[in-house]
């Protein structure tokens, strides 16, 4: 047309140069496949999102399956200690390739690819948000049956990030008992439900501390709601993690693969 403004957004003409939206989903490098992409998220740091993506990818490997982790949570990752892995990650012709931990499960992290563990990264959200697509476009993943992906915390930046760039088959949501963090999970609930990725499960972790000596189980923070947000949203896998000594120091100790418990084994099979 002689007059058009290439504004196709406040035109009403129906020509060729019209296109229809593109999709923002990345490709997995060339040389990689999945089977399904979980991502385990909170709606607030500090309730064990790190260890519950730790201990399902751990499940998924002992089940036999081929399981990577895609460390997300550039600002603090935590996936390479809890694996005991503090090897580089190294390149190819082909991409990043990822470190395996002792059993096999691939992963990727910022922390496998700074000179020092230790050292912070002070990025801006859009640089990070770049690292965190890289990770899937860039790095030589092979042939993998079950992807988690370890989320920052909230629902900003990175969070919509994934949500829009990698196809997220679902996600699992991780909380405490607390009142105040179930309103949180409300949140991440709902992003959920406006980027269309369905909620497998919610796992509430520091549920309760059972006594090793009676085997009494002591809600520390009180009554839990999480039957109550799950009815409330129609999600139907719930489970519940204690509060456990052991299980924090085989993460001290990098000894994850080690941990022996079936606290999410029902979760674990309903997404297989």
């Amino acid at each position: 047309m002689s007059d058009c403004t290439h504004n196709c957004g406040s035109c009403g003409e129906s020509c060729s140069e019209r296109t229809a939206p593109q999709s923002l989903v990345e490709e997995i490098n060339m040389f990689s496949s999945y089977k399904k992409l979980i991502a385990v998220v909170s709606g607030k740091g500090g309730v064990g999102k790190s260890m519950v993506t730790s201990l399902m990818a751990v499940n998924a490997n002992r089940a036999g399956y081929s399981t990577a982790v895609l460390d997300a949570d550039i600002t603090g990752p935590s996936i390479p200690k809890a694996f005991g892995v503090t090897e580089r990650a190294a390149g190819s012709q082909q991409g990043i390739v990822p470190v395996e931990t002792e059993k096999g499960i691939a992963l990727m992290s910022v922390n496998l690819l700074l000179e020092d563990a230790s050292d912070p990264v002070v990025w801006r959200g859009p640089v990070i948000s770049g690292v965190v697509k890289q990770f899937w476009t860039d790095v030589v993943w092979g042939d993998v049956d079950y992807m988690f992906v370890d989320m920052p915390p909230g629902t900003g930046d990175v969070a919509l990030t994934v949500f829009q760039s990698l196809p997220i088959d679902g996600i699992i949501i991780v909380t405490s008992p607390q009142e105040l963090v179930s309103m949180i999970v409300e949140k991440a609930v709902k992003m959920a439900e406006m980027m269309n990725v369905p909620v497998l499960g919610i796992v509430e972790n520091m549920s309760y501390f059972e006594c090793p000596n009676c085997s009494e189980k002591h809600y520390i923070y009180g009554e839990s709601h999480l039957e109550e947000v799950a009815a409330k949203h129609g999600i139907k896998n719930i489970a519940r993690l204690p509060i456990d000594p052991s299980l924090s120091k085989l993460c001290d100790e990098g000894k994850i693969e080690a941990y022996e418990g079936n606290w999410l084994d029902d979760m674990s099979k309903a997404i297989y």
